[in-house]
């Protein structure tokens, strides 16, 4: 039995491209199991909501009452996956919410999997961000997602580690095509006859990666849930 995945995507600056990727993502998981839920913790910056009013619902943490109404559907086991934006206003307010409450503790004992997308950055806040969270956050459990298009460059090395996500930079004119409110990535590949189209291949693109993410981080869960060593196994297979 597969655990209910939780995304939540995060970085202590604005502007890297947070939105954007919960988008592409909330769009993928609702392609691929028929449903799926986002939450929008972004009220400062381009919304969530704005693009995905059907399956989103805005959330607070400045206070426990938008605190409880945010994690009590996160820590039901009911096969809806799930998407966070969390806005770099609610960043440290949300983890340190997360760390008083046990929160990993509780959705490991209720079998939901949350899995972090923490959205790379150069800066000295990007640093702070991901060091605390290296420390909060189990290895497996942490992703390290570098947008091309905030983060032109290298990745920084600290942040090089073994779950990278990489969104490779679309041309500005596409960058604005997609921004459009109405514009739909599982829309654009059902109507855009034409696979070659670079818009069309960095959605496919995307949506593998995501699909590959989800099986391996699932996977790992499952094994682990057995008290089965992957390593072990790989080990076995090979020989």
């Amino acid at each position: 039995m597969l655990a209910t995945p939780i995304y939540i995507i995060c970085s202590p600056s604005p502007q890297v491209g947070k939105t954007l990727i919960a988008r592409v993502l909330s769009e993928f998981l609702l392609l691929k199991d028929g449903t799926a839920l986002s939450f929008d913790v972004n009220l400062k910056e381009p919304s969530l909501l704005d693009y995905l009013p059907k399956i989103t619902e805005t959330a607070d943490v400045t206070d426990t009452y938008g605190k409880m109404q945010l994690m009590d559907p996160l820590i039901i086991h009911d096969r809806v996956p799930k998407v966070i934006d969390l806005g770099f206003h609610a960043f440290d307010e949300f983890f340190k919410m997360c760390e008083e409450i046990g929160f990993l503790k509780e959705t490991a004992r209720r079998y939901v999997a949350p899995i972090i997308l923490f959205i790379a950055g150069a800066d000295r806040i990007s640093f702070r961000g991901y060091d605390m969270l290296r420390r909060q956050i189990p290895p497996a459990s942490l992703v390290t997602v570098h947008n091309e298009f905030a983060l032109r460059g290298g990745l920084p090395e600290v942040m090089d580690g073994e779950r990278v996500l990489r969104i490779s930079a679309l041309p500005p004119f596409l960058k604005r095509y997609i921004d459009r409110l109405g514009f739909s990535f599982t829309g654009y590949l059902r109507d855009e006859k034409d696979w070659s189209t670079e818009l069309h291949q960095w959605i496919r693109r995307n949506y593998t990666m995501f699909r590959d993410l989800e099986s391996s981080l699932m996977l790992r869960r499952s094994y682990r849930s057995r008290g089965t060593n992957i390593e072990s196994l790989r080990c076995t297979k090979a020989t």
